[in-house]
């Protein structure tokens, strides 16, 4: 059975509405990454230097990472003579294979979150990366699987957050502790914990400053809000959550590594997948980072908002091969 059989016999078995998000959401990603590489197939026919050379400017475009690039490339090299492989059309499955490989880990995208109790879920990342629409998407979420979401509104230095995150909560009917503009975001966090205990709340998310000053004060106003929810709920934040901006490309990937360093990651919310044609930053954090993407943003909509599937991406991106695959039977 070829690859695309078997991807297209595993997504079969997922809910449909999910794979029409993916599907929808890397529309720009399909058409800049997956046509070029379908225009060089049938520009080049032949396996040779050049046609490597052309590939890896395509997946550099589309962000992947150089190291990751080289290092797919070195693996296509290898298969080809393996295989004995000369016609251009038959790497096309195999580049595909080889994504999947790149962005599956043994590591469940799912959220860790306590069976019982309070859970605490951490938002932090820069202004302007859609942190606030998350944790709203996020609380639409849990409060469809049945459980009582509060808001903490941790990001008490920029203009308009605190509002704004109002909105999210009426929006999707949950309550939001606040504090008046430019208080201390760890006493926000301090009576978001007292107050989700007192009212039984299943899930607590908390919104964070994106910029104050500098990096420095940035990173200890962090720490000192992770030692007060710590000192509440010893085992919490249960996940600390980095949310980056798709279309930022290798930027969001240098936040990444500095948030990283400084606040032990427990996963990344890739938002505006559905803006850029360079999805392949997805590819690029998973190795370069080791931090599992656990959530992408794919849209506007309340529910467009999804828990990261490899295979659903790669179907997502490679889904008009499949369609001319299964026309050919």
């Amino acid at each position: 059975m070829s690859f695309f059989k078997r991807l297209k016999e595993s997504i079969a078995t997922k809910t449909e509405a999910v794979t029409n998000i993916f599907k929808d959401g890397l529309s720009k990603t399909r058409d800049a990454f997956v046509e070029k590489v379908g225009d060089l197939i049938l520009r080049r026919k032949k396996i040779d230097e050049e046609f490597y050379e052309e590939l890896e400017e395509i997946l550099i475009g589309a962000d992947v990472g150089v190291n990751t690039v080289m290092k797919l490339i070195e693996e296509l090299r290898a298969e080809v003579r393996k295989r004995k492989i000369e016609e251009a059309s038959e790497l096309q499955p195999i580049l595909s294979e080889k994504l999947v490989g790149l962005l599956k880990s043994e590591e469940d995208t799912s959220l860790k979150l306590p069976e019982s109790g309070l859970a605490i879920i951490l938002f932090i990342g820069v202004n302007g990366v859609g942190k606030t629409t998350t944790i709203g998407k996020m609380a639409h979420r849990f409060k469809q699987q049945g459980k009582k979401v509060l808001l903490a509104a941790g990001d008490t230095f920029r203009a308009g957050a605190i509002e704004q995150l109002e909105v999210w909560g009426q929006r999707v009917g949950v309550d939001v502790i606040r504090q008046q503009s430019g208080s201390d975001p760890a006493a926000v966090m301090f009576d978001a914990v007292h107050a989700a205990k007192q009212r039984g709340v299943d899930i607590l998310l908390c919104d964070t400053a994106g910029r104050l000053q500098n990096k420095v004060n940035l990173m200890e106003e962090l720490n000192k809000i992770y030692r007060v929810i710590r000192r509440e709920v010893p085992d919490a934040p249960h996940e600390v959550l980095l949310v980056l901006d798709a279309t930022t490309g290798q930027n969001a990937l240098q936040q990444a590594k500095l948030f990283d360093e400084k606040t032990g990651l427990t996963g990344i919310v890739l938002t505006k997948l559905d803006s850029t044609a360079k999805g392949g930053i997805v590819i690029a954090i998973r190795q370069e980072l080791g931090v599992p993407v656990k959530f992408v943003g794919l849209g506007e909509k309340m529910d467009d908002l999804q828990q990261f599937d490899s295979e659903q991406f790669v179907h997502a991106l490679f889904a008009g091969l499949i369609t001319e695959e299964k026309e050919e039977e």
